[in-house]
């Protein structure tokens, strides 16, 4: 499934427009992609917990050349799925 026809689900769903749809849609993700650049954490109870995870640097190598090269610490972004949403897939 796209965007689109994500978009489309949730307007058939809900009775909203496509357009209402699409920027709810926007709107939440954006939510949560703020939320989480902030270092906080989203829980969505039943569908799962946007977090950040943080990364320390290490040494990699290249596997074109064989090189080492140090990869920097970073910061992540996580999503664990709650137990419910394990269940549904699971059947």
């Amino acid at each position: 499934m796209n965007r689109q026809q994500l978009i489309d689900q949730i307007a058939e769903k809900t009775g909203l427009s496509k357009a209402a749809s699409g920027n709810a849609l926007a709107a939440t993700l954006e939510a949560i992609t703020h939320t989480i650049a902030k270092g906080e954490t989203v829980q969505l109870i039943g569908f799962g917990t946007f977090k950040t995870s943080h990364r320390a640097a290490r040494l990699g190598k290249n596997p074109k050349t064989g090189e080492e090269i140090e990869i920097p610490e970073a910061r992540i972004p996580k999503l664990s799925f709650a137990k419910h949403l394990k269940d549904v897939v699971n059947g």
